[in-house]
């Protein structure tokens, strides 16, 4: 029996897919299916996909869309109505999930309640190394040491490396720090919520606050419970540029949404 849905969302990176199908095959547990969820790349990755599918045994649906602009809220819509599982993890497509990634979101599910993960940024260098041996991303003191001296060498303030910890007492977690907001990157819920939401919004047009600021925002009108599995659901972010937010989404999020405070959505799951 499938106990989760973990939904991926890409575009393009298939080096990236492959790493994060490789990190999949060393899951602590298995009754899990992944549904890459293609945002129309420019090549298609299906084929590749069913490859990594096929090389490490993983249960995987692709979907993808022909869609000009930013379609993510769309195919991750579509992501979840393929979803097999009553219960949906979602990832996006640069990150690499901890050997323990899945069973912590698994573990600390409960009814109504969304789960909140964070990411650890990692710099241009050890991003490379990570590419030739994702392996160490799974060695406890090497991993936060190596993390810590990346933050070093590439003079950042924070790539919030104290996030790669991982934290297996419960009560050294309720000591720790909990504050919980959802990051697009890594959360989690029972699939009755994003139906009851009416899924991902499909009116914003570019990056940012539509698959998380929103979601969060609609989620907590409906009264949803929200918890931490920071230093539990541990995942690793790959560099790449920055990306640029769209103004748009801002402006859709505070004028709109906000106002209309609502937390079913008009272009979801059911288009009304």
């Amino acid at each position: 029996m499938l106990k989760a849905s973990l939904i991926i969302s890409v575009y393009s990176k298939k080096e990236e897919l492959g790493l994060i199908f490789k990190m999949l095959s060393m899951q602590s547990i298995k009754n899990f299916e992944v549904i890459v969820a293609d945002d129309d790349s420019p090549e298609s990755i299906k084929g590749f996909t069913e490859k990594l599918a096929d090389e490490y045994q993983i249960r995987t649906q692709f979907i993808t869309h022909k869609y000009r602009g930013f379609g993510k809220n769309r195919i991750l819509n579509k992501a979840i109505l393929a979803a097999k599982s009553s219960y949906l993890i979602f990832i996006d497509g640069d990150c690499l999930p901890h050997k323990h990634f899945i069973k912590e979101h698994l573990k600390t599910s409960a009814e109504n309640t969304v789960l909140c993960g964070r990411r650890v940024l990692l710099g241009k260098k050890l991003s490379d190394k990570i590419k030739k041996d994702p392996g160490i991303l799974n060695k406890g003191t090497l991993k936060y040491l190596t993390v810590v001296n990346d933050k070093l060498n590439t003079k950042i303030p924070s790539n919030f490396a104290e996030e790669s910890i991982y934290i297996k007492s419960k009560l050294l977690s309720k000591l720790i720090n909990r504050k919980t907001s959802l990051l697009g990157c890594n959360f989690s819920l029972p699939k009755e919520l994003m139906k009851k939401i009416n899924g991902f919004d499909e009116e914003y047009d570019g990056p940012g606050i539509g698959e998380d600021s929103d979601i969060e925002f609609r989620l907590k009108l409906a009264g949803a419970k929200f918890r931490s599995v920071r230093n539990k659901a541990i995942l690793y972010h790959l560099y790449h540029p920055l990306t640029k937010e769209s103004n748009n989404n801002y402006d859709y999020f505070n004028n709109v949404v906000k106002k209309q405070d609502s937390y079913y959505c008009k272009n979801g799951l059911v288009k009304s």
